[in-house]
């Protein structure tokens, strides 16, 4: 046989590729049973877009500055975000300098944004960037410097606090949770036992408690000296919060770790630190971080919870933007529009998060 004919029997025996269509029609129409439900769907789907698209494009008001224009429509009032959006995203900051605030929520976002490139994943590094980042937010959101007038912890608000927590929970929980995964697996038996007793205490108490303890509670069990301000306490009882369920997801990953990989590096003279560094962690991080990656968007969500203590983070300030008597019918509008912050947020986070599964896996295989 020929090399032509030989070719061509070989790409009349290759399957036909297949069309959209027929994709469409073998996925959504191959029975009746299916295409009832496809039509079905589709049409709810359509009815749902018509709704909502109504009330919140066609029928909506958007510009006005006092909610009289907001009475006559149908739809919603996006006015209220247009007029009360310095509170949302402020809450009790001085209206006067609610560019640093702004500034100040910038800083911090393009510091996490900076440290999800790999160019950035080391020490030196990740710690530049970070002291560089907190050093510079907090010159603009508490001041004294610089002719910056001083703004107290307890006026911060909006979105910039909320951010700001989240990043310090993160920053000062991660190296904790490795320190106390690192400890629970110590053959040491008093540090496991001490670290196992740590982590089933803090995990069987719920954030409120240990926030409202953090913000009211030890103040009386402490001398003045150490006690530092609310803010302070509270974020470092979320951060051992974090930290504890961070170290179960980072011990989970590390116990699936065949041994004769640390008797491997034992052989080869590495000492314990060089081992847990270049082998264990780095392989724990790779089998946890989907649930790693979870744990971090639920500290997000639960900064809400923050309100509780006397915080006006964006929530809090999102209900104080509805709380007079001219916006409190469109309360609906402000919780689409904090849900859609959040949603930002937490969608980059989630992403990001199958970006280094992905980019692993490759690495893995």
């Amino acid at each position: 046989m020929t090399i032509s004919a030989l070719s061509s029997s070989q790409y009349s025996d290759a399957p036909p590729r297949k069309s959209a269509a027929f994709w469409f029609r073998v996925h959504f129409f191959s029975s009746i049973s299916s295409s009832i439900v496809t039509i079905v769907g589709a049409a709810l789907i359509a009815w749902l877009v018509y709704v909502v698209g109504s009330w919140a494009f066609i029928n909506s008001v958007w510009t006005s500055p006092t909610a009289q224009a907001c009475q006559s429509v149908s739809g919603a009032c996006w006015s209220v975000i247009y007029a009360r959006a310095q509170i949302i995203l402020f809450g009790l900051y001085p209206f006067d300098e609610h560019w640093r605030s702004a500034a100040a929520c910038i800083v911090v976002v393009v510091v996490v944004f900076l440290s999800c490139f790999p160019v950035f994943w080391t020490a030196l590094r990740l710690s530049m960037v970070w002291i560089a980042g907190a050093a510079i937010f907090f010159t603009l959101m508490h001041g004294g410097i610089l002719g910056l007038s001083v703004v107290p912890t307890d006026r911060w608000g909006g979105l910039s606090l909320t951010v700001y927590i989240f990043a310090s929970v993160c920053l000062i929980g991660m190296p904790a949770s490795v320190m106390l995964a690192l400890a629970r697996q110590s053959r040491l038996p008093v540090v496991r036992k001490l670290a196992a007793l740590l982590i089933d205490l803090v995990r069987s108490l719920p954030l409120l408690a240990i926030l409202f303890s953090a913000a009211l509670i030890i103040p009386f069990a402490l001398p003045e000296w150490l006690q530092g301000d609310k803010l302070t306490r509270v974020i470092v009882a979320f951060a051992l919060f974090f930290a504890c369920y961070q170290a179960e997801n980072i011990r989970a990953g590390m116990q699936i770790l065949p041994a004769g990989q640390e008797e491997a590096a034992k052989a080869l003279g590495l000492n314990y630190w060089q081992r847990t560094s270049r082998i264990i962690l780095p392989q724990a991080f790779r089998n946890s971080l989907p649930p790693m990656i979870n744990q971090f968007v639920m500290t997000f969500k639960d900064t809400s919870v923050i309100t509780i203590v006397g915080f006006f983070d964006v929530l809090a300030s999102a209900q104080a933007a509805f709380g007079t008597a001219e916006w409190a019918p469109y309360y609906i509008e402000v919780y689409v529009f904090v849900g859609f912050i959040y949603f930002v947020f937490i969608f980059s986070l989630s992403r990001y998060g199958a970006y280094l599964e992905k980019r692993m896996r490759i690495g893995h295989e």
